[in-house]
């Protein structure tokens, strides 16, 4: 064999070579990688209200805990409304968003108990001092949600109606938690998502597009298969079908009942379209939709509080009291 041959021949397996790798990183290792960044991060986004408690807001509260249908020990905070300035109006139930913990809605729990509610704030599984090794973005979150609801009204005597306020995940938690459960009466659902397959190819969309803006060489990946393999796994760590994950389906299942959508207009992440569309499904003649200025996802609240703080007030003066009447078949 001459030189040029064994050249070439070295050159072909080392192609071969390197396109094999090329497949089981791209194809394997990244996926995963997402899939864990997903569903098994430890990361937490830091929050200035970090170490604080309704206490430091001046209003006064106890420590809770109880355990989701399937066994997960949740921790959190009941804030009873001020008995002094009348009954309480209802009971509001706070799911944050991912990588957060129950301080995210410190800020909302402290103007609504400034209306009369209750509150519950209270970590999801897999977040703060909650237990649990796998977050599912809402799925099997809304198992927590409704644990919750449950314990206040049971243990705490809450007052009805029920609200659920999530933000983003804690919203999808809430819409699903809402769609199972009759106690709840109206949901305040905060940037979030369709269902899980859109999240999914939305945001592996968003990261490649950040990815290559920081390093124009990497390559521009389809999103078919990378994207469904993702979607797989992660759902396949969270025990569900993906097909089951489908807040439009939630929204349906909900009707009557209201529910206030909140979006912000500059978000990438949970654009405004999403919201219209929920909204457009919902059918209750007290739904309402607030569209707030900014660009941060999952923070209107901070961003443009008056306007929030005015359409949660119009929301829940509007629903009727007492237990919410039960959905159209």
């Amino acid at each position: 064999m001459s030189a040029a041959s064994k050249v070439r021949k070295i050159t072909k397996w080392f192609l071969f070579v390197f396109l094999c790798c090329f497949f089981i990183f791209f194809y394997g290792v990244v996926p995963w990688f997402l899939t864990g960044i997903t569903t098994s991060s430890g990361f937490h986004f830091r929050d200035p209200n970090d170490g604080k408690t309704p206490k430091d807001f001046g209003v006064d509260f106890h420590a809770v805990e109880f355990h989701s249908a399937d066994g997960i020990l949740l921790k959190g905070w009941y804030v009873p409304a001020d008995v002094t300035q009348g009954p309480a109006r209802g009971t509001i139930i706070y799911a944050h968003g991912l990588n957060r913990t129950r301080v995210e809605m410190l800020p909302d729990a402290v103007f609504a108990h400034s209306l009369g509610y209750n509150g519950l704030l209270f970590d999801l599984r897999h977040q703060g001092a909650s237990g649990g090794k796998v977050t599912t973005i809402g799925y099997q979150e809304r198992l927590d949600v409704e644990a919750a609801a449950h314990y206040a009204l049971t243990e705490e005597k809450a007052s009805h109606p029920v609200v659920l306020w999530g933000v983003s995940m804690g919203a999808a938690a809430a819409l699903m938690a809402a769609a199972e459960s009759q106690d709840v009466a109206a949901v305040i659902s905060d940037s979030t998502f369709l269902n899980y397959k859109e999240l999914i190819r939305h945001h592996y969309t968003l990261f490649l597009g950040i990815i290559r803006r920081r390093a124009w060489w990497f390559p521009a990946l389809p999103s078919f298969p990378l994207a469904d393999e993702v979607l797989y796994w992660a759902a396949w760590r969270g025990h569900f079908k993906p097909s089951d994950f489908d807040l439009e389906k939630a929204v349906r299942q909900i009707n009557p009942r209201p529910i206030l959508f909140v979006c912000v207009e500059g978000d990438q992440r949970m654009p405004p379209e999403y919201a219209r569309t929920l909204y457009a499904d919902a059918t209750s003649p007290l739904k309402k939709l607030v569209e707030l200025g900014g660009s941060r996802h999952g923070e209107g609240f901070t961003m443009a509080t008056k306007q929030y703080e005015e359409a949660v007030k119009q929301f829940l003066d509007s629903l009727p009291d007492g237990r919410p009447n039960p959905a159209a078949p």
